[in-house]
């Protein structure tokens, strides 16, 4: 390990039995992944609020493809669910998904409640990862959650990268393909994104 210039600012080394759960985003074969910034809300150097929201990048995009996927979405037949969503695998996998949509026949109104949902999204989006990746490479992690996700039952799994400006997609028949963002990319059903179209029309520089 490298030193750091200015000791203070070093972050010490972590037990995980002194991780309040608040700080703990997903459980992934029974290994906790932590909120970035955890260090730092335990080394007192930010607040948990700090660390709880996404960037105003992450936001923009997400809310993009509420409205954008919502306006096109039946939802006689779907449900779409945002804000984190949970999932409850199993025992020792819960994890948390940007944007779900739900087939109403698997995720009835009577399951709808204070619980992580126990049963499977017909898709998951995700916008960037939000967690320290610790325990593998955040590469490694992401096809990590993405096969538990196709394995409890999704029928496909998008990722979009604001770094790389690309979209990960990955279905059931264990088809992974990566686009360009500026591609328009089918969610289900006919119903497209297209993120890079949209920031560039909206004047971003992260187009």
């Amino acid at each position: 390990m490298m030193a750091s210039p200015n000791p203070r600012n070093v972050l010490p080394k972590v037990s995980a039995k002194r991780v309040p759960d608040v700080l703990v985003h997903e459980i992934i074969d029974g290994i906790p992944y932590y909120r970035k910034g955890y260090k730092e809300v335990l080394a007192k150097t930010k607040t948990i609020q700090d660390i709880m929201g996404s960037s105003s990048l992450q936001a923009f995009i997400i809310t993009y493809l509420i409205v954008t996927i919502g306006k096109q979405l039946d939802e006689a037949l779907y449900s779409l669910l945002a804000n984190e969503a949970g999932l409850h695998l199993d025992k020792r996998n819960n994890v948390a998904g940007d944007l779900l949509i739900f087939d109403n026949k698997t995720l009835t109104i009577n399951q709808i409640n204070k619980k992580y949902a126990a049963v499977p999204p017909k898709i998951c989006m995700e916008v960037d990862v939000d967690i320290v990746t610790e325990h593998a490479d955040e590469s490694i992690y992401i096809m990590l959650k993405t096969k538990k996700l196709l394995d409890f039952g999704a029928e496909k799994v998008i990722w979009f990268f604001t770094e790389s400006k690309k979209v990960m997609i990955a279905t059931s028949d264990a088809d992974w393909q990566l686009h360009d963002w500026n591609n328009e990319i089918e969610v289900l059903d006919g119903i497209t994104c297209n993120v890079g179209k949209y920031l560039k029309d909206k004047g971003s520089e992260f187009a």
